[in-house]
């Protein structure tokens, strides 16, 4: 197991991003190259970025990646929101992604305020 595996907000933006991939697979075939596109990197790129910046020597070094993988995770809650006002997301699909979305949001922030108060005990 890497170590990332073992922090919560990955399993939390792992789960996101599988849903946003299995969800997007439904979208129109006008929107292959567009929204679905958008929404997956976006999702892809909260989990990356928490593996990438545990792999990184220091509290300061992760809370940098938690910051892009946070802004990420903004960027996808609009894009959930846009799906659903364009009709691509029953009602249902949206309150479970966006669900999920939080979830993984509110972890990685948590992580994001433990590795500041880390860093803030050695200063």
């Amino acid at each position: 197991m890497m170590p990332y595996e073992r922090l919560d907000a990955w399993r939390a933006c792992h789960v996101l991003a599988i849903a946003t991939y299995r969800v997007t697979s439904s979208f129109p075939d006008t929107e292959r190259y567009g929204l679905v596109v958008q929404m997956r990197r976006a999702a892809v790129s909260t989990a990356s970025n928490i593996a990438e910046g545990s792999a990184k020597r220091g509290a300061r070094a992760l809370r940098r990646y938690l910051d892009i993988a946070l802004g990420s995770l903004a960027e996808l809650c609009y894009q959930i929101l846009l799906s659903k006002e364009l009709s691509y997301l029953s009602a249902k699909q949206f309150a479970e992604l966006e669900e999920l979305r939080s979830i993984a949001g509110k972890l990685t922030w948590g992580l994001h305020e433990s590795a500041r108060r880390h860093e803030a005990m050695f200063r």
